[in-house]
């Protein structure tokens, strides 16, 4: 087996991958800094972003970036994606906020840079769109995701957003294709094959 994330593991190496396991913690605590460090620069980008779309944009008004494609239009969403739920804002707000929690004691347990990647970008995106929740007006806990990046009128979402569906996806795929969030050392070669 190589030194990169490998498939998932076999019930005989559960040790190898188990937080017991001192080759493990010191594996997570080589990734553990990268991950946060990935997320934090989502949280800055899509903030600043944010900042940028707030003091430049227009309201509504949409300005072409790829002709009709891509636009830059502001908009609040009190809601989810596509504006939905937008009367239950405190809602999402709680549940923005355990998936905070959830991402933070995961992310502390990753020691594969695949999973590091892929899950660094969900914590910064959550985060991200917490604090939104949080510390944007209407007033805490009802605040709304400022909007910029409109994709065609279906859609208008932003920097948090594309760190959210990007990290989803490689979830997904991750998972499917069986790599383990914890994945085990290389075995040492046997003497006695040799």
């Amino acid at each position: 087996m190589s030194s990169t994330d490998g498939p998932a593991v076999p019930a005989d190496d559960e040790q190898a991958s188990s937080l017991d396991n001192p080759a493990v913690r010191a594996r997570i605590r080589r990734v553990l800094p990268w991950t946060l460090v990935l997320a934090a620069g989502i949280i800055l980008l899509d903030q600043g972003t944010k900042f940028w779309a707030e003091a430049e944009l227009e309201l509504g008004v949409g300005v072409p970036v790829i002709g009709e494609l891509i636009q830059w239009r502001l908009v609040y969403n009190p809601g989810a994606a596509f504006g939905i739920g937008g009367d239950y804002t405190w809602i999402l707000s709680v549940v923005a906020a355990i998936a905070v929690v959830g991402l933070a004691i995961f992310v502390t347990r990753l020691s594969s840079v695949r999973w590091a990647i892929a899950v660094g970008a969900l914590f910064g995106g959550a985060i991200s769109h917490l604090g939104d929740r949080l510390f944007r007006e209407p007033g805490f806990a009802r605040g709304e995701i400022v909007d910029f990046i409109d994709y065609a009128g279906y859609f208008v979402g932003n920097v948090a957003d594309i760190a959210l569906v990007l990290g989803a996806v490689a979830v997904v795929i991750l998972s499917l294709a069986g790599v383990n969030p914890r994945r085990p050392e290389p075995r040492e070669p046997d003497p006695s094959h040799g």
